[in-house]
Order: structure tokens, then C-alpha cells, then sequence
């Protein structure tokens, strides 16, 4: 489990594909404060260590990515280069300061509009129309692996349309900060909506 709150933004370094896709991201943690089978979100993505080690570029772990999580996930967009959210899962008695997160991708959103307003950013996100009555004005979605709270919510013929404000924290300590128009984002509804929502129904 995870929180969304991200603690750093890695880069990827090597893809190559044998079987599996092999994804090695670099990070700042030590090689020795990372183990081998631990799970760690990658811009919302809970993918397994499988490998780590340090070269002249610094620390970095590797993962593996099936290739039902490259076409569920943004996963499929990942270049040498890309920044990646990382968060490690949480551990007993860990603070959570966003809300709970599982790390298993719910769909695929797009960027719709960035605009800044004040010293924050506002940024526009469609999301598919399944996925659009767990999303509500007040309520929690994970964008990317960071955990954020909704502002409004429009629903459109083809998409659910929903509004965040991002403050300058998380801008600059996220991926959002090369968020534009087109960017596929990961998305992972609120676990608490999805349960209401079932029980609704069986009611």
C-alpha cells in the first residue's frame, strides 16, 4: 500500500525487452536501503525491485512490466529520459498523509488544460466515462502516483472531465511539472469510492 505522496522523482535510464519489459529508473536512495522484491509505485504504478546497483550515473533499481501493465498504464509512453513519481510502500506506523493507495491503475487520463493561478497550478484532466462516478468535487484521486484532491467535476458525453489545484510543493517535487495537453496520466480512483459504489449497488 501506498499513500500518494510521492518522495522523489526518478528517471528512467534503460528499457529493453526480453519476455517482460525491463525498466531500470534511477533514484537517490542507496542501493542498500532498497531490497530486492520490495514494491515501489512508479508514478502510480506498484511494480516489484528486481534488481539495483550503483554506476558513474549514481543509484538505480530495476523493475519488470508485463505487457498487460504496459497497455493498462502509461507505461507504453516511457522513454529513456522520462520522470517518474516514486514512492516506496509504506511501512508499520508510517505516517499517511494522503490517502490510501493501492498502486494498481483503474484507467488512463488525459491532460486537458494547464493554466497557472497564483502561485498554484490548475490543471484539467478527462478521465473515461467509467471511471467518472467515483470522481467527486472534494474527493481523493491519485494522478500519476500523487494523491490529490478534486475541485470540481463535469461530465461530458464522452469523458468525465475533472479539475485539481496543484501548489507549488508538488509541483516542483512531482512530474506534473511537465504536465501539458495530450500527457496520458495514470489514474487510480479512491478506494473508499469504489466500495460505496458497490454496496450501492448490491443495495
Amino acid at each position: 500500500m501506498f499513500t500518494g505522496i510521492v518522495r522523489e522523482i526518478g528517471q528512467i535510464r534503460e528499457i529493453y525487452t526480453s519476455g517482460d519489459t525491463r525498466i531500470r529508473l534511477g533514484c537517490t536512495r542507496a542501493p542498500e536501503t532498497i531490497e530486492i522484491g520490495a514494491s515501489i509505485a512508479c508514478s502510480g504504478v506498484c511494480l516489484t525491485v528486481v534488481a539495483k546497483g550503483t554506476d558513474d550515473s549514481g543509484p538505480w533499481f530495476a523493475v519488470d512490466a508485463s505487457e498487460e501493465t504496459r497497455s493498462k498504464t502509461t507505461l507504453s509512453d516511457w522513454q529513456v529520459g522520462t520522470p517518474v513519481n516514486l514512492e516506496p510502500a509504506l511501512k508499520l506506523g508510517d505516517e499517511l498523509g494522503g490517502h490510501i493507495v493501492s498502486g494498481h491503475v483503474d484507467g488512463l487520463g488525459e491532460i486537458t488544460r494547464v493554466e497557472p493561478e497564483g502561485d498554484s497550478h490548475r490543471v484539467s484532466i478527462a478521465a473515461p466515462k467509467a471511471l467518472g462516478r467515483f470522481i467527486a468535487s472534494k474527493g481523493s484521486v491519485t494522478i500519476d502516483g500523487i494523491s490529490l484532491t478534486v475541485n470540481e467535476v463535469e461530465d461530458t458525453a464522452d469523458a468525465t472531465v475533472f479539475g485539481i489545484n496543484v501548489i507549488p510543493h508538488t509541483w516542483e517535487m512531482t512530474n506534473l511539472q511537465d504536465a501539458a495537453p495530450g500527457k496520458r496520466v495514470n489514474l487510480e480512483i479512491d478506494l473508499l469510492a469504489r466500495y460505496v459504489a458497490r454496496l450501492a449497488e448490491a443495495s
